[in-house]
């Protein structure tokens, strides 16, 4: 092997170096920017990358996540009062098939809806079921029927899109849909003590 390397014409190293010391020339010295044509570059360079972060830090759109009937649900973050075990609801007669009931809740009465009902979809029985999450403003409160609380989530609005039909605000590209709950609260009528 060191004979075949001592062997090698020394004249194609040569060139090689040859040819890399033209390119640093020409990169260095032919090619080379002003100090004030860098300065510009620099200077726009920079404006363009903090362009470039405010919109990536656009602000989030918080969100309490659940799920209900196999799908994933969620409602803003401002518009949740708390989150219950659903024990202790009780039956109303007469009312619609996706009004499961109320539930006292911190000396209120709230109507709790059963999405899987409202919004058509299949799914088990009340075994299920296993949260409340207490929703709406003021007095105008209402629960949602959930057979898990995911938590909190921070949502970029951007990254989902406006479903042609239902209570929805956006459904994100993982399928996590947002619920409207002004269309929502329109389901049911608030129960008032006697």
């Amino acid at each position: 092997m060191a004979d075949a390397q001592e062997n090698r014409p020394r004249s194609s190293f040569e060139k090689l170096y040859q040819r890399l010391e033209e390119a640093e020339r020409a990169l260095t010295r032919d090619g080379a920017a002003s100090p004030e044509e860098r300065a510009r570059i620099l200077a726009e360079r920079a404006k363009a990358l903090a362009g470039a972060r405010a919109q990536t830090a656009a602000p989030a759109f918080e969100v309490l996540a659940f799920r209900v009937g196999g799908e994933r649900y969620a409602v803003p973050i401002e518009e949740v009062d708390e989150v219950l075990e659903i024990r202790g609801l009780c039956g109303l007669l007469g009312a619609p098939r996706h009004v499961l009931g109320a539930i006292v809740a911190r000396s209120r009465v709230l109507p709790v809806l059963d999405l899987r009902g409202l919004l058509g979809l299949e799914g088990g029985g009340m075994i299920d079921l296993t949260k409340v999450v207490a929703v709406g403003r003021g007095d105008d409160l209402f629960g949602l029927a959930a057979e898990e609380v995911e938590g909190r989530l921070a949502l970029q609005r951007s990254g989902g899109a406006r479903p042609l039909s239902g209570p929805f605000i956006f459904v994100t590209a993982d399928r996590l849909a947002v619920l409207d709950l002004a269309l929502l609260g329109g389901s049911v009528a608030p129960v008032r003590p006697a």
